[in-house]
């Protein structure tokens, strides 16, 4: 029998698990780090770690023991329909930024969230190499290191991320105002630095994953941005098909136009 609605755990209680798992989840990937760990290689040229697979094992282990109810959903495990029994799904990357991760790079985090109907109500980025922390719960706040999150207004200069070729459709005038900065290889990471106001935008291209979002996805809601398609509508997550199609994330005005450009 399914929980109610009433019965189910608090947003809060939820991120002080997750945010609980993704610290010791990130202490496990530090063991790996620097230490040329084992790599394979998946469809799409895609590398995975043994750092992935570890993580991916113990926070599986962890999260399933303590809300044996909740779905799961990650990158490293095969996913299976019976999570689309669940109220609730955890929605995991167990490294996000693996090609950074294996390359030595600082720029990786676990992320793991709590959906509940399409939209995440819990959601934390731990990333270890920067001592920096992300978390959110549904209508309290999104927060680094334990200060609040928000979006940056907007600069004569602007910073967007991602794709040059999604950047060069935006309109010609605000094209001379644009400061691409370098790659940033976690997309979680990248969406969290437009929370933060570090960016004050980033397209997303296709073939993004829920695990990737999820988390992000909440932070940046609760520090006043979005992330959008080119209908103006926010990614539903772990419903059946995880993949996405072209997305923005911003505020006000310049995402408006972003998204208008979006295929």
């Amino acid at each position: 029998m399914q929980e109610s609605k009433s019965e189910l755990t608090a947003p809060a209680d939820d991120l002080k698990l997750i945010a609980e798992a993704a610290r010791e989840a990130g202490e496990i990937a530090l063991r790996y780090f620097k230490r040329d760990p084992e790599v394979w290689w998946k469809e799409g040229d895609s590398p995975v770690s043994a750092a992935d697979f570890a993580v991916d094992k113990f926070l599986k282990e962890t999260l399933s023991a303590a809300r044996p109810d909740y779905g799961w959903l990650s990158e490293e495990t095969v996913d299976r329909s019976e999570r689309l029994q669940a109220r609730r799904t955890f929605v995991v990357d167990p490294i996000d930024g693996t090609r950074a991760f294996i390359g030595g790079r600082d720029i990786w985090c676990v992320s793991i969230a709590v959906v509940e109907d399409g939209r995440s109500i819990a959601g934390v980025l731990d990333c270890p190499a920067l001592n920096e922390v992300y978390t959110a719960a549904v209508g309290e706040g999104a927060f680094g290191n334990g200060k609040t999150l928000s979006v940056g207004r907007e600069r004569n200069k602007l910073k967007i991320a991602g794709a040059r070729p999604m950047i060069n459709r935006l309109p010609q005038d605000m094209l001379k105002r644009v400061d691409v900065p370098a790659h940033i290889p976690s997309l979680a990471y990248r969406i969290a630095m437009v929370a933060n106001g570090a960016l004050d935008a980033t397209f997303v291209k296709p073939f993004s994953h829920d695990w990737d979002l999820a988390a992000a996805d909440l932070i940046l809601s609760e520090a006043g941005g979005l992330l959008l398609d080119g209908k103006g509508r926010r990614p539903y997550l772990a419903g059946e098909d995880p993949e996405k199609g072209e997305l923005a994330a911003g505020s006000g005005g310049l995402l408006r136009i972003m998204t208008s450009t979006l295929e």
